[in-house]
């Protein structure tokens, strides 16, 4: 069957083409601007990838996946809709084609998700379950961001974010999991929802799916969280950061040591790669899942120990001259603050710059314009990009930050000072969601030719 995926650089839909061709599917994309790292994945597959949406392939497609991005008046769009093509959305497809006979551990949340899910696929494999997996990013371990197995169990990234412009219901209500995981909940997504209580009512709907023999692995401190499973849950609920359920006592001030304990009961210490008190909260989430699939903290435990980190997941993308260069995906206030929180507590008195492209259609539209400023207080210099079209001030917002704050129209002259103000011991944070002109590239070039 030829399958042809309209918005297959987006890391869900890029997922599920790898997905479809390893299930024996002719697979075929379309998409605009593509970047790292789903468009290496794409590459390395073989699939053949379109860059716009002049039309479709020839001969036509036996059914077409509909990424969100897309909407009416789109070229292939159109064409699909007037020559009467098959066609689909992406969650849609999945669940009728790999979900419906598995075990779903389905992993929801505003911040954590990729690493959450990263987590428990990982645990999973460690102790020889083989699970399949659909991850919104690609963890260091796998090398790839979703695969398809014999094994019943499959870990997938539970996005709220809208599914298609013909179904307006969040991307989870169709996978019904056996094992959900709410990590924590904020506004997010101001193009899809008008507030919070909008996207409330979605995970709402996902408590629904999940049958009375499930799990509900819940964050026991996010206020909202407890909102949710307040308007009902049918299925018994596992707590963490709760002192009836897991727990971490901390180790080490940059969250790379602490002991886990559940229910009282103590099961060790994880010394890890990863840094922040919120990664200790994403890996007790991730215990809470892979406990109920069966694995034995101890064996989790270990699992975890190994587990090597997530591209574009504060990832070290070079050192040259003594600076270090990372990439992250923040794209919230909240995950922008815990990011630069667990960097600073690693480095002790280094400097750490901040450098941030406000992509996400949330911060475009200036939703969090009055909290962006004060995330980014832990680092000792600020960067900011601000695109053309951008709906909102942004000098105006960084105005009483400018001893430290930088705001810039074009990405020539943000680079430029960039490599100025840089010197040996500096680690520089660059923040975006999506591929920010190749400014990590071009920063470690320039670096280098200035030595």
């Amino acid at each position: 069957m030829r399958i042809h995926i309209l918005g297959i650089g987006g890391t869900f839909m890029g997922g599920l083409a790898l997905i479809a061709k390893a299930a024996g599917f002719h697979v075929t994309g379309a998409d605009r601007g593509l970047y790292p790292p789903m468009s290496d994945q794409l590459l390395a597959s073989g699939i053949a990838v379109t860059e716009g949406y002049a039309g479709l392939p020839n001969p036509a497609p036996d059914i077409v996946v509909i990424g969100n991005a897309l909407s009416r008046g789109n070229p292939a769009v159109e064409q699909v809709l007037d020559q009467g093509i098959p066609y689909t959305s992406g969650p849609q497809w999945l669940a009728e084609q790999v979900l419906k006979d598995k075990f779903v551990v389905a992993v929801a949340g505003t911040h954590g998700k990729t690493t959450v899910t990263s987590l428990v696929a990982w645990i999973l494999e460690e102790a020889g379950l083989k699970p399949g997996f659909l991850i919104g990013g690609v963890p260091t371990n796998f090398g790839v961001s979703a695969r398809v197995t014999e094994s019943r169990f499959f870990v997938v990234e539970a996005d709220e974010y809208d599914t298609a412009f013909f179904d307006k219901r969040a991307k989870f209500v169709h996978y019904r999991p056996r094992v959900a995981i709410l990590n924590n909940l904020e506004f997010d997504h101001a193009d899809i929802y008008p507030d919070l209580a909008a996207i409330s009512r979605q995970f709402q709907h996902l408590l629904r799916t999940v049958p009375s023999q499930g799990r509900v692995i819940a964050n026991g401190a996010d206020p909202a969280v407890a909102e949710v499973l307040a308007s009902g849950v049918w299925t018994p609920v596992e707590y963490f950061s709760r002192a009836d359920g897991w727990q971490a006592k901390p180790l080490a001030a940059d969250g790379s040591a602490f002991r886990v304990s559940f229910a009282g009961r103590d099961y060790g210490e994880l010394r890890w790669g990863l840094l922040g008190q919120h990664n200790i909260a994403n890996a007790l989430a991730a215990l809470g899942a892979a406990r109920f699939a069966g694995v034995a903290p101890e064996v989790a435990i270990e699992a975890l120990r190994r587990f090597s980190g997530i591209k574009r997941r504060l990832e070290v993308r070079g050192q040259v001259r003594g600076v270090t260069v990372y990439d992250d995906f923040a794209h919230h206030p909240t995950a922008i603050k815990t990011t630069l929180e667990a960097l600073k507590a690693r480095v002790g008195s280094a400097r750490v710059l901040a450098v941030l492209e406000p992509r996400s259609n949330t911060m475009r539209q200036g939703v969090h314009r009055d909290t962006l400023a004060p995330s980014l207080d832990g680092a000792d210099r600020v960067y900011v990009y601000a695109p053309p079209d951008i709906g909102w001030d942004v000098e105006a917002a960084f105005c009483s930050r400018r001893s430290k704050s930088h705001v810039y129209q074009s990405h020539e002259a943000l680079l430029s000072d960039l490599v100025s103000e840089a010197r040996s011991g500096d680690h520089i944070l660059i923040m975006s969601n999506g591929g920010f002109a190749g400014l990590h590239g071009r920063l470690l070039e320039a670096l280098a030719s200035t030595s």
